[in-house]
């Protein structure tokens, strides 16, 4: 009888057992980017307020009122937001020095000379720069992108702008 429930017992388990079998997917695997368009909708978002900012166009102060807790959460940090009053300060120098063609706008949104060794110009370059990098990394900090992804959103939206 004791052979009997062990080899009703060793059947149990054989039947029991189940065959795993590993394939790869037939069709590719799919990636959802929708976070990186979220990330990137944000990076625009911030953008746009702080150009708003260079070029006097802050907004309605009524709307201001009603909407402010709103979007308490788009609210620049202090330095962010000197650094952009300070960028509107000198808009209408470098608005004539791009026009005049002694300074442009690299591909990262950054100001270089290009054909001028004045002093002045030189620090007016380098002040707009700092501003601008002090600027960039406060996005970057904010949205959890690189750096050099905000640098080149910015200057696709400074581009844009200069078009208009």
């Amino acid at each position: 009888m004791r052979k009997l429930y062990i080899l009703l017992a060793a059947g149990i388990l054989i039947i029991g057992c189940a065959r795993v079998r590993v394939e790869a997917p037939k069709d590719p695997i799919k990636l959802d980017i929708s976070m990186r368009l979220d990330i990137y909708q944000h990076v625009v978002k911030d953008i746009d307020e702080i150009e708003n900012i260079v070029s006097g166009q802050k907004g309605s102060m009524l709307l201001d009122i009603f909407v402010k807790e709103a979007y308490a959460e788009t609210l620049l940090a202090p330095e962010v937001e000197q650094a952009a009053y300070s960028r509107r300060d000198r808009k209408s120098q470098l608005d004539s020095l791009e026009a005049s063609g002694t300074v442009v706008e690299n591909q990262l949104g950054l100001v270089e000379i290009k054909g001028s060794e004045d002093p002045s110009v030189k620090a007016l370059v380098d002040a707009e720069n700092a501003d601008r990098m002090v600027i960039y990394k406060a996005i970057a900090a904010k949205n959890g992108v690189s750096l050099e992804e905000v640098q080149e959103i910015y200057a696709k939206k400074i581009q844009e702008n200069m078009a208009r």
